[in-house]
Formats: C-alpha cells, sequence, structure tokens
C-alpha cells in the first residue's frame, strides 16, 4: 500500500509583511513550489521547494516544468524504499529546491503511512529547538527598531544583514548592540565584502565590545581563499552558506580549513546531501546551523523535522515563515516563536 499514485506540482504566492532586504537582493514575495505525493492506500505527503535564482540558478517557472519527470521517475515506486529513491532524485543536483521538496514529501508519505512522525524516521534527537529572527536591510534606525523588537518578543538569537555599506554596517552593529544586549549574533553579509572589508568589519565590532556567535558568508561564494583569510584574521566564527550547497562542497571547505560552521538549507542540498553534510561536518568537528529560504510553513516544516531528527545544530534560522503572509499555519511542529516543538 505504499507505492505511489500520483504526483502534484502547486505553485504559490506569499507575500512578505515587509520587503526583505538582503546584499544584492529586495523581495517583495516568495513563490514556491508545493508537491505532493500520493500513496495507493490513499496517504499524502507534502513537501515544498523554495526557489532562489541567486543561490541555486533556479526560477519558479522552470520548476514547474519538471512535474512529468518526477512522476515517471517516481510512480509506482515503494516510499518504504526511501533511500532507492533518494538515489533517483540525486539525479537533479542542478535543481536542488525540487530534489529537497520531493524527498521530504517522500518521507512526509512515509511517515504518515506508518505512523511515525517524520523527526523520527531521522532519528528522534530533539523534541525542542529555537530559531532567531533576522534583520534585514534597512535604515539603521528602523534595523536597531526592528531587532529591539525582535528581542523584546523572545528571541534570543538575531540575525542581521549586512554587506552593502561597510560603514553603516558598524554603526548598524552599535546601534542594536545597545538595544539587545544579552542576545547572540548571527551575522550574514550575504557574500558582499571583500575578504578584507570582512576582516575590517569583524575587527572593528571586536573593538566595540560585540561577540559576534556567527560571521556567515562573508566574501563571494567561489572565493574559498577568501573565506580562509577571513577565518584566520578574524575573532569570530566564520560560516558558508552560499559556499556550501552540496555534500562536495562541504569537504572542499573542510580540506581548506576555510570555516568554522557550514549553515544547511535544504533547499540547497536537498534531504540526501543534507544528511551526507551533517555525519561529514561531525567527523571533520565542525560546527552547524540550519537555515532557509523564502519557505512557507509547509517547506519550513521540512528544516525543522529534519533539526529536530539528527539533533545536529547550534544555531537554527528559520523564520521565514514568520515573514510572511499564510492564510492558515500547515507545519507538522507546534510554533511559538522562538520555539518549535512536537
Amino acid at each position: 500500500m505504499s507505492k505511489i499514485v500520483k504526483v502534484t506540482f502547486k505553485k504559490v504566492r506569499y507575500d512578505y509583511f515587509k520587503p526583505f532586504h538582503i546584499t544584492g537582493s529586495i523581495a517583495d514575495f516568495s513563490q514556491n513550489i508545493e508537491i505532493c505525493i500520493e500513496l495507493e492506500s490513499g496517504v499524502k505527503g507534502y513537501g515544498e521547494a523554495s526557489s532562489s535564482f541567486r543561490v541555486n540558478g533556479e526560477r519558479v517557472e522552470t520548476l514547474t516544468a519538471l512535474e512529468p519527470v518526477v512522476k515517471d521517475m517516481l510512480i509506482g515506486e515503494d516510499v518504504s524504499n526511501y533511500r532507492k529513491l533518494f538515489n533517483l532524485t540525486d539525479k537533479f543536483f542542478a535543481f536542488p529546491s525540487v530534489k529537497a521538496g520531493v524527498q521530504y514529501a517522500i518521507l512526509d508519505a512515509f511517515s504518515e503511512e506508518i505512523g511515525v512522525p517524520v523527526y523520527k524516521i531521522l532519528g528522534g534527537a530533539k523534541t525542542e529547538i529555537e530559531t532567531d529572527k533576522t534583520v534585514g536591510i534597512d535604515t539603521i534606525e528602523n534595523m536597531a527598531a526592528e531587532a529591539e523588537e525582535i528581542y523584546k518578543s523572545g528571541f534570543k538569537a538575531i540575525k542581521i544583514k549586512v554587506g552593502e555599506d561597510l560603514m553603516k554596517d558598524l554603526e548598524v552593529m552599535e546601534r542594536i548592540y545597545k538595544k539587545t544586549k544579552g542576545a547572540k549574533y548571527i551575522v550574514d553579509a550575504n557574500m558582499g565584502y571583500t575578504p578584507k572589508e570582512a576582516v575590517e568589519f569583524a575587527k572593528r565590532v571586536y573593538s566595540m565590545g560585540i561577540e559576534i556567535n556567527v560571521f556567515e558568508q562573508p566574501v563571494f561564494h567561489a572565493d574559498i581563499e577568501g573565506l580562509k583569510f577571513v577565518r584566520f584574521n578574524c575573532p569570530f566564527p566564520v560560516a558558508a552558506d552560499e559556499s556550501a550547497k552540496t555534500k562536495y562542497d562541504a569537504m572542499q571547505l573542510i580540506k581548506n580549513e576555510a570555516v568554522d560552521f557550514i549553515n544547511i538549507k535544504l533547499m540547497k542540498s536537498g534531504v540526501s546531501d543534507a544528511l551526507a553534510i551533517v555525519e561529514i561536518a561531525k567527523a571533520a568537528n565542525l560546527k552547524l546551523m540550519i537555515g532557509c529560504m523564502g519557505e512557507s510553513s509547509v517547506g519550513i516544516n521540512q528544516s525543522v523535522n529534519f533539526a529536530l531528527g539528527t539533533g545536529a545544530f547550534e544555531f537554527h534560522d528559520l523564520d521565514s515563515s514568520l515573514m510572511l503572509k499564510e492564510k492558515e499555519f500547515r507545519g507538522k511542529y507546534k510554533s511559538n516563536p522562538p520555539i518549535y516543538t512536537v
């Protein structure tokens, strides 16, 4: 009764409560693909693909065209053999967000069929995680006010977007720190700095007495030597995001001693490569955080269950659904931000 009989793709648009501005990009909405896998028993499993042209070179219009290909690949297959199906869908390495949504929909359908939550299928390491919340690029005053609001609402970790203006970024950090002392900071430049600018930013922030818990993707994704330069000349832990899409990227970063953290996003890696990166990072004694693109609660559900199942992450940056206007919450977890539980 576990064989797949139907696969459907549905394009869904979600508007942001306010424009989401990061280095080189401003988004007013997120347009995602909701993927449904139906079994002969009538059970349905759901996943979501949230594309990013900036990171993956994907456009949602291209992804919808993959529906018949996925149907040909999966219909008639048994979801209980999910590792076999992961191997099949790994052929979609050029479309990682679709791979993520399809692979999770397979797990979700299997979960519903056997009555065991996905997080338990993946190991059941935790039943609770805590997310940060992000301050996008804006005026100094607006960024400081938003950070203060986030902190007062109970978030202990704040993610701060920088990378377009070094001098402004320094003032932003100082202003935010004054209003949110005691918070943990993840500072994300989204590839906006040169290696020397990144080191200058970090050293000047350090001289202000501000601690950054993770300095994320300070330089261009392909500049592994630049990442390494920042890591060895920076007082804060350095993380790869855009530089770490696949398990092969993770191996390259580790071989080059380029980072202290890797930010896993299912939309970059799919479930299969994300599982591999977790084990590679453990073997290399590297720390992990988990992030998101523009997922709704359907997509964030994937990452919450992955994080709970593996228990692998020091920081959880799973706040995209908190920024989107959704008609209803559809995650298979309990959301009481900043805490997610099952």
